[in-house]
Formats: C-alpha cells, sequence, structure tokens
C-alpha cells in the first residue's frame, strides 16, 4: 500500500512549494530481507572468486602443458638425431680406414682402394633408406618443377619436349618430401 504525503519546501525568497509524496508501505519488507540480500552477495563474492581461482589455475596447467610438449619434443627431436648420428658412425671409421688406406697405397691397391669406397658409398645409401631417405628418378622421365631443378636445357630431336636428359645433382625425397631437387637439364626441341 502506498501512502500520500504532503511536504512543503520553503525557499529563501520566502516562496513555498508543496510536493506529493507517495511512500510505500513495502519499504519495511526490503529492510527485512537484507540479510538474506548480504548472505546472497557473500555467496555470489566467494562463487566468483571460487571461478576466478579456477580460470588462474586453468591458464597456469594451460602454459605448463605448453611447455612440457615443447621439452618433450625437444628431447625427442634430439633422441632421433643421436639414433641417426649413431648409424653415421659405422660410416666414418670406414671413412677413415679408406683414408689410411690411400695414404699407403700403391698403384696396385687403386682398384681395392676403389672398391672400399663403393662399399662405404653401399652402406651409405642403406643407412639413408632406413631413415626414409629415397633418391628421386631423373634420366628419361618427364620434368616436374616439384621434384626437378631445370639448370639447363638442350636440343635433342630423338626425345621429346620436356624429358630429362642429364642430372647434374641428385635429388631426394625423405617421407614425402623433397628434402633437396634434382639439378637436372631438360630436352627442349
Amino acid at each position: 500500500m502506498a501512502e500520500e504525503k504532503k511536504v512543503v519546501v520553503n525557499n529563501e525568497d520566502g516562496d513555498s512549494a508543496e510536493i506529493n509524496l507517495q511512500m510505500k508501505q513495502d519499504a519495511p519488507e526490503v529492510e527485512e530481507n537484507a540479510p538474506d540480500l548480504a548472505a546472497e552477495i557473500e555467496n555470489l563474492k566467494a562463487e566468483l572468486n571460487a571461478k576466478d581461482d579456477r580460470f588462474l589455475r586453468l591458464q597456469a596447467d594451460f602454459d605448463n602443458y605448453r611447455k612440457r610438449t615443447a621439452r618433450e619434443r625437444n628431447e625427442l627431436a634430439a633422441v632421433i638425431e643421436q639414433a641417426f648420428l649413431k648409424d653415421l658412425l659405422p660410416l666414418l671409421d670406414n671413412l677413415s680406414r679408406a683414408s689410411e688406406a690411400a695414404e699407403n697405397a700403391e698403384q696396385a691397391d687403386v682398384e681395392t682402394l676403389r672398391k672400399g669406397i663403393e662399399m662405404i658409398k653401399q652402406e651409405t645409401v642403406a643407412v639413408m633408406g632406413k631413415h626414409g631417405l629415397e633418391p628421386i628418378d631423373t634420366l628419361n622421365k618427364t620434368f616436374d618443377p616439384n621434384f626437378h631443378q631445370a639448370v639447363g636445357t638442350v636440343q635433342d630431336n630423338t626425345k621429346a619436349d620436356g624429358t630429362i636428359a642429364a642430372e647434374f645433382q641428385r635429388g631426394y625425397i625423405a617421407r614425402g618430401r623433397v628434402i633437396r631437387p634434382a639439378m637436372v637439364q631438360v630436352v627442349k626441341n
């Protein structure tokens, strides 16, 4: 229920004005509910603090996860690199032996040295193949800019345009990706 009340306001000049105010009788209920509202405000503040704390923890967990995965990725790369280098050690040993043999070689030993170097080459190809490296086929193939790098052209009426006539440097693919394109000479009639 509302109660109407008249208020007279006098100013310094002696003028006055009447103002009708309507006062609600429900106002005491607000004061009665004040403890409940204060408790609800405290509950909401506690809930907000809990969510802030949870948010900060999640953010810290994510930062830790990011750092941990970066560290694990670096450790994995180091392990793979070490395994690769370990596979290359026998090649280095054989090259050292071949170098020593070349220093002490006589003309008769040149063929033996050549065979030793060929064996080292084959061993190198095997180690690289174990790690996913494959040579790119070039001779008499059609030029493909995804796998080949043209460094010159040649005229040859016996071959079709775009055919690879010569390979200057071998290209390689590792696990489906071109590591180095093959440097080739392409037929252009």
